[in-house]
């Protein structure tokens, strides 16, 4: 993993504006933000047996008005945009209270929106008054710092996380709870702690092993404890003394299985040695006339010519040109093609064989 002129996973105590101002420029992969939601809480929150909430009324999370609020975001938001690398992306997320002006200032300072994420929570707190839906979600922002650039997303390891379905961008995971919830002398260590399993779709998918999170409202370092655990770098940025000891004490805890490249880098198919189709003939995977089904339903096959190339009624051609023309629409064959077992009528997708290929090319070296 390559050495950054960075205070790496350490904690800055300070205004996060001022602290990010003194980080070198573009020197960060990620960033995750939880800002303070500006609830503006008036009155004290009551259940209905007369209990009181324990909502969030923080010194941190109050603002004279939306235009302080404002400005706020937009200082913390350039800060982050200039230690953000060219290929950075940001996180940020936030409830109806203020996500919607956090994304605005976002397009404004020229962050690009690749997704935003529904966190539907699974046990929500209940709106005790009975004078409005409850509030069951809160919204995640996923920009890159510049339209067009090159980021990073883990596609094929997110979708291995959610058992090899296509992740969505709607996310059920249940509030903060039970033993991963802290605690400093039975009272909440700190009042909006986040889920681990937000932060770990959100590191596993945009960052990898030896990469740069950056959190500038550390708070009780979730960011850090699944940075840690996931082999990431990590700064947080954390004003308040207390939240930092919390942090800390539960980021030295954090003992991450030791590192090695199978069990955390995932490469994606575009990485990977480029093989051409005729390759898998002159090994004998695959032999000239045999039958290919485009898709699993053996409705539409194609033969295998002795060229590599394929035919399929009137189309000839390689297996991607062929898919194209059938579903009119760009197609990668390694993923559409399936090669039949003429005695048996068992499929095996191209992309397996490839991998076959590859792996006896490895062994031969």
């Amino acid at each position: 993993m390559p050495d950054h002129p960075l205070p790496l996973d350490q904690i800055l105590q300070g205004d996060c504006v001022e602290v990010l101002n003194t980080l070198p420029e573009q020197s960060v992969d990620v960033v995750f933000a939880d800002p303070p939601y500006n609830l503006q809480l008036q009155n004290p929150l009551w259940r209905p047996n007369m209990t009181r909430v324990d909502a969030v009324d923080d010194d941190w999370d109050k603002f004279g008005d939306f235009a302080e609020y404002d400005r706020f975001t937009r200082a913390w938001l350039s800060a982050c945009r200039r230690v953000l690398k060219e290929t950075g992306t940001l996180w940020v997320i936030g409830s109806y209270h203020n996500i919607y002006r956090v994304g605005a200032a976002l397009m404004d300072l020229g962050f690009w929106i690749l997704n935003d994420i529904v966190w539907i929570k699974t046990n929500p707190m209940p709106n005790f008054r009975g004078v409005r839906f409850t509030n069951a979600h809160e919204t995640l922002i996923w920009a890159q710092k510049r339209k067009g650039a090159r980021y990073t997303f883990n596609h094929h390891a997110m979708k291995s996380l959610n058992d090899d379905l296509q992740m969505r961008s709607d996310w059920e995971l249940p509030l903060c709870t039970g033993k991963e919830r802290i605690k400093v002398d039975g009272a909440k260590a700190h009042a909006t702690q986040k889920p681990e399993a937000i932060l770990y779709r959100v590191l596993l998918s945009s960052s990898n092993p030896g990469d740069v999170v950056l959190d500038p409202f550390f708070g009780s370092g979730t960011t850090g404890a699944v940075a840690k655990t996931l082999h990431r770098h990590w700064i947080g940025i954390e004003r308040d003394p207390a939240y930092i000891q919390v942090a800390q004490a539960r980021i030295d805890a954090v003992t991450p299985t030791p590192y090695a490249e199978d069990l955390f880098v995932f490469p994606s198919r575009r990485s990977r040695p480029r093989v051409a189709f005729g390759k898998l003939l002159e090994s004998g995977l695959v032999k000239v006339g045999q039958r290919l089904s485009f898709g699993k339903s053996g409705q539409v096959t194609a033969q295998v010519l002795a060229d590599g190339s394929l035919r399929c009624g009137e189309i000839t051609g390689s297996i991607h040109a062929v898919g194209r023309a059938l579903q009119g629409a760009p197609c990668n064959g390694w993923d559409h093609w399936y090669l039949i077992d003429e005695q048996t009528g068992a499929q095996t997708v191209l992309d397996e064989l490839r991998q076959a290929y590859l792996r006896r090319e490895k062994n031969e070296a």
